[in-house]
This record gives C-alpha cells, sequence and structure tokens, in this order.
C-alpha cells in the first residue's frame, strides 16, 4: 500500500502514542484531544488491517505490529528533525560571518568600528576570534581571517587593508620624557618591546641615531601589553599607528620626537581560494576594504 498523505496525521498520532504507550499524554503534546488521537490510531489500523495496540483497563501497550511501525516511524521522525535542524541552523549560518583576527587589532581598531557596521548590516551576526596563531580556514572554521604580514599566504585570497607605520610613544607621566627633543633623547628612556618582526633598532637607524644600545628593558609577546605597559609608565614604546591611535586620543600615551616609519608587513583580509564566499562575508569584506585607513598623522 502506498504511504498517501491523509495518514500523515494518523502516523504522527501513532508515533506519539506509540512513545509515551498514552492516548493522553500524546494528545497533550500534540495540542489534540485523547478522543482525536484515538481515531487517528484506529484511521490507521483500519487501512493497514493490523491492531497496533492492545487496550486494556489501565492503558494501552504495543503490539507486535505496533512495535514494528513504531520502531520506524520513531526512526523516520529522527531523520526528519534533524533534516529540519540543518536546514535552521545553515539558514541562521548564512547571516553569521566567523573572522580570526589578532588581540591587538581588534581592541583598538576593529572594535571601535564595529558600530558602524551593525548599523549598515543589522541582519548579520559576527563571530570575531583573537588568536596568535594562524587559525586554518577547515570546513566548520572562520569564513574570514585579517592577518599582519606579507601579503600573500598559500591558498588563501588576499586584499591588502592596510600599511602600518611605526613610531615611539610614552606616558606623559613617564619621569624624563618632558626632555626628551629629539629621537637621540628617547635612549635615555627605559624601552617597551614586543616580539615584532621590526623593532628599536629598525627605527633609530631610520631616525639617524646610531652608535648606541637601547635599554630594552621590558619585553611583551603582544602589541596591546607593550602598550598598556608604557601607559603604566615603565617606558617609552615603539607602537603601531593603528593600535595606538585611541591611546593617543585618550591621552595616556604621547607621540615623541621622530619619524614614522613604514613597517615592511601590513595588515590583509584573507580567505581560502577555493571557496565561494557566502553574501554575508563578502559584505563584510567589502566594508573593510572601503574603511579610512590613516588615524594618525604621519
Amino acid at each position: 500500500m502506498a504511504l498517501r498523505a491523509d495518514l500523515l496525521p494518523a502516523l504522527a498520532a501513532f508515533e506519539s502514542a506509540a512513545r509515551h504507550q498514552n492516548f493522553a499524554h500524546a494528545a497533550e503534546e500534540l495540542h489534540l484531544t485523547a478522543s482525536a488521537v484515538s481515531h487517528h490510531v484506529r484511521k490507521l489500523e483500519a487501512r493497514l488491517g493490523v491492531v497496533l495496540f492492545q487496550r486494556h483497563a489501565r492503558g494501552v501497550s504495543l503490539t507486535a505490529e505496533g512495535r514494528q511501525l513504531a520502531d520506524a516511524a520513531g526512526s523516520a521522525m529522527a531523520d526528519m528533525e534533524g533534516v529540519v535542524r540543518s536546514l535552521r541552523i545553515a539558514r541562521s549560518e548564512q547571516h553569521r560571518v566567523h573572522i580570526t583576527t589578532l588581540h591587538s587589532l581588534t581592541y583598538t581598531w576593529l572594535q571601535p568600528r564595529l558600530p558602524q557596521f551593525a548599523a549598515s548590516h543589522p541582519h548579520i551576526q559576527l563571530t570575531v576570534d583573537t588568536e596568535v596563531a594562524l587559525t586554518r580556514f577547515d570546513d566548520g572554521g572562520p569564513d574570514l581571517g585579517i592577518r599582519h604580514g606579507p601579503g600573500h599566504w598559500p591558498g588563501l585570497t588576499a586584499h591588502h587593508l592596510m600599511d602600518d607605520y611605526l613610531f615611539p610613544v610614552a606616558s606623559p607621566t613617564l619621569p624624563g620624557v618632558e626632555n626628551v627633543r629629539d629621537p637621540a633623547g628617547i635612549l635615555r628612556l627605559p624601552l617597551v618591546s614586543d616580539l615584532a618582526r621590526q623593532g628599536w633598532h629598525d627605527w633609530l637607524r631610520a631616525a639617524d641615531v646610531h652608535g648606541a644600545t637601547p635599554d630594552e628593558r621590558y619585553r611583551f609577546s603582544d602589541s596591546t601589553a607593550a602598550l598598556n605597559a608604557a601607559v603604566h609608565g615603565l617606558g617609552a614604546a615603539l607602537a603601531r599607528d593603528k593600535i595606538v591611535a585611541p591611546y593617543l586620543a585618550a591621552g595616556v600615551l604621547t607621540r615623541l620626537p621622530g619619524p614614522a616609519i613604514k613597517a615592511r608587513w601590513g595588515y590583509s583580509v584573507v580567505y581560502p581560494s577555493h571557496k565561494r564566499l557566502k553574501p554575508a562575508a563578502r559584505s563584510f569584506v567589502d566594508w573593510l576594504i572601503g574603511l579610512p585607513k590613516t588615524d594618525v598623522s604621519l
């Protein structure tokens, strides 16, 4: 016998009744009356020509035929629920963009701009991971990354986002900072550094300061930590212009004399070359590329 659409309500009522072993509980789950559930089950029994439940004074119990159908109906319902759940998740994921980037850039440059993106794209949800290690773009991984590097990575499409510039900063309260009149004067201060490829030696050479050994008294693995150390008066730090902008605006750091040198590495937005960007991710890429990039007078 071919399964007809008019049997689907009866099958749904039977599956619930079989799971609960109780017509009243099935009726409550399905927002029906117990007599309606009983009617559906009898209709199914009549169509199949078998008895699915044994009725007795204390309730109902499945017959052997009923157990066979209950197992099949339960499996089918679980499969359908799984598909429906997957479809809902897939629909939701079309509006979610998963981004991986650096903590320092997220905290000082990206987060202050995200309200602009939210205002123009209120339907897009963002997940932002901040990691030092290069994240793999496997299935289920991030859609996009903002990376600091040479601008090209195997297997990734990269769009140049912005350049990076380095210059010295310090807290206005750092002892001796008021006496710094030129780049050479910075050498009289304790220095803070991070693990970037370019550091104080590169900047001093560009500033035409030679023959001195900088007192790099404090070293941090993270650029934000180095800047915070400078805020607390540990020493002068060599800052990246995109990251230091909010500190300068707040007045907790001040720029010291000397040039701003262009860093060898810049920022790029990247994504897997073999995968087509979903519309929400494409919107985020276009928004990033269109942002004004210069915050500090260089």
